[in-house]
């Protein structure tokens, strides 16, 4: 009897950490909000809702971003052995092998691309193009040059242009205005991860920063590209953007979300500290996600 509960609990033990590994590999938290800006962007696009398709799209899009997140682990399994940040991650740490998490991305990637496909081909293409220039463009590039961060920022904007596409089955001005908010909003969000990370990053020869440095040059760049983000996020009050629409009155909204991240950007520019970048980087995911929500309310409660 002792025997048989030892081994349930052994059992139950090595299930428990094979499903927080696989969650660790396709990086649960991040494939979740990237499916949150594509839900975001199918709700700014559809009069009448289909489950079906939301289904088809969590499943499509979190498999896509899983899979991008191994393949990517995999590649720097070796930088992230250095870096006290990701040593425990499970390539790094040998709990999972590279031939095992190759093979569970290979599947996530078939899956993922079925899924989108049958939602429509350009939902399906836009994912695979996503994909292979995450995996195989920028993260090699994060070695050799901070120019990497442009290269990323496109997978990184293409999912809430991705739920437009997937509701529309068509690419156009209001698709790439999705895309540009998410595209300039990546780069204060992710040199703020550069500066609070910089010395870890330094360790396995990744710097993301600009300039290279901890500088004010760096810092005044995160102010730059968060007015460029307003200024997008702003557009769709202009009628300039198709069927893409946002009221003067979300648009307020939108402005002061937009006021408070140029802020904490200012912030960071003045006191050049880890901490002042701690704080753009969590109002960053706040305000982005606060935009998406208002544009998706913006939709139904205004416009219709």
């Amino acid at each position: 009897m002792a025997k048989t509960l030892q081994r349930h609990r052994i059992l139950t033990n090595s299930l428990k950490t094979s499903i927080l590994d696989f969650f660790e590999l396709t990086k649960a938290r991040l494939a979740i909000s990237v499916v949150f800006s594509a839900l975001a962007g199918y709700l700014i696009a559809i009069d009448n809702i289909n489950s079906n398709t939301i289904f088809l799209l969590v499943i499509g899009g979190y498999c896509m971003v899983g899979s991008s997140n191994i393949f990517n682990q995999i590649i720097e399994k070796d930088s992230d052995a250095v870096m006290n940040r990701t040593k425990n991650r499970p390539i790094p740490s040998g709990r999972t092998s590279v031939s095992s998490a190759f093979s569970i991305a290979v599947l996530l990637t078939i899956i993922g691309v079925i899924a989108l496909y049958r939602i429509n081909p350009y939902t399906a293409l836009f994912g695979s193009i996503s994909i292979f220039i995450y995996a195989c463009i920028y993260t090699p590039l994060k070695i050799k040059t901070p120019l990497s961060v442009f290269v990323g920022a496109i997978p990184g904007a293409i999912p809430f242009m991705l739920g437009w596409v997937a509701a529309r089955n068509e690419f156009g001005i209001e698709a790439i205005t999705l895309f540009s908010i998410q595209f300039f909003w990546q780069f204060p969000h992710f040199w703020a991860l550069g500066w609070i990370l910089h010395d870890d990053y330094k360790k396995a020869g990744i710097n993301l920063l600009p300039t290279k440095k901890k500088d004010r040059s760096s810092a005044f760049q995160t102010v730059l590209y968060t007015i460029w983000m307003i200024m997008i996020c702003m557009l769709p009050v202009s009628g300039l953007t198709g069927e893409l629409r946002l009221s003067i009155f979300s648009a307020f909204f939108i402005g002061v979300i937009g006021i408070v991240m140029l802020f904490f950007s200012i912030s960071l520019y003045k006191k050049m500290t880890t901490q002042s970048a701690k704080k753009l980087f969590s109002a960053s995911v706040v305000c982005l996600t606060l935009v998406q929500i208002i544009f998706v309310i913006d939709k139904y409660f205004i416009w219709n």
